[in-house]
């Protein structure tokens, strides 16, 4: 299961005050990163192998990128309905955003309702229930409160686990689609300056002046590698990347409610959900499992 439409970061959080960690460093670094050496790449050219600053204007053509980022961009749009479309601001904010989905903080909540189910009774979950922000956890936490069957609580949850990816997907696949039409359209771009390039070697009119074709039929291409490469590529796999962390956390949500709803002691059960995550993060939760 994967991404679609927008990531949602709903699930509990543990605090995160530095603005530094709240920003996705990785992926910053990464696209900034690739644009510097591109364009230092292109500097190189002057006498004695230099690095010259006029050698980055060659790589730029208006007509290349009218036809690229333009085009790409109506195909886009004729290809997701408005409401697909208006998504997009909350796609980037969530790549933006390293404040993900955070299992530790959730099995620590789980094993907390745990030991008041113990105590108390289910019954007694219904105030944490509506306490809780997220609607995915308040919903299960309902569910088990007013004593439906197992089987059909786990089927409703594991659906709507399976319903929000396919969801997140689709907003990951305009992604793939903008990245598949991108390099398309750099050579429809390289095609249109060829053409136009054959059609001034006219020997009647002189030759004409090749440049301006002959860069149109380059550079499109290039800006359709980079946009497929440096800008779609790594936003579709971010936003996947979010999703499966989504899915894991909701996948503990629903194991701990299961387990909770069948009367799971609290240390058994932290045991239990701790499976879920990698062994280098199962020691942040050691104190507490201790406790």
């Amino acid at each position: 299961m994967r991404p679609k439409r927008e990531i949602e970061n709903d699930l509990p959080l543990r605090e995160e005050t530095d603005v530094s960690e709240a920003m996705n460093i990785t992926y910053i670094i990464g696209v900034v990163g690739a644009i510097t050496v591109m364009i230092i790449g292109m500097m190189f050219g002057g006498e004695g192998g230099l690095l010259t600053v006029t050698q980055v204007g060659n790589f730029f053509d208006p007509a290349s990128v009218f036809i690229v980022i333009g085009c790409t961009f109506m195909i886009v749009i004729a290809s997701f309905p408005v409401s697909a479309l208006k998504d997009i601001p909350k796609h980037l904010k969530v790549v933006l955003n390293n404040k993900g989905n955070d299992p530790l903080a959730i099995i620590d909540e789980l094993v907390e309702l745990a030991q008041v189910a113990r105590k108390n009774g289910l019954l007694a979950l219904e105030e944490k229930g509506n306490q809780q922000e997220d609607p995915f956890f308040k919903q299960c936490i309902m569910l088990i409160v007013d004593n439906n069957d197992a089987d059909q609580v786990k089927e409703i949850m594991m659906n709507d686990i399976e319903q929000a990816s396919d969801r997140h997907d689709a907003g990951a696949g305009m992604y793939d689609k903008a990245g598949s039409v991108a390099p398309a359209f750099g050579m429809v771009g390289t095609l249109v300056g060829l053409i136009n390039m054959l059609k001034a070697m006219d020997v009647e009119s002189g030759g004409g002046n090749l440049g301006p074709a002959m860069a149109t039929a380059l550079v499109t291409t290039l800006y359709g590698c980079v946009l497929a490469h440096m800008l779609f590529g790594p936003i579709a796999t971010q936003l996947r990347q979010r999703d499966a962390e989504e899915v894991l956390c909701k996948l503990i949500i629903v194991e701990g409610i299961m387990s909770i709803q069948a009367g799971a002691n609290p240390k058994f059960l932290r045991e239990k959900l701790l499976t879920f995550v990698a062994q280098r993060q199962r020691t942040d939760s050691g104190g507490k499992a201790a406790e």
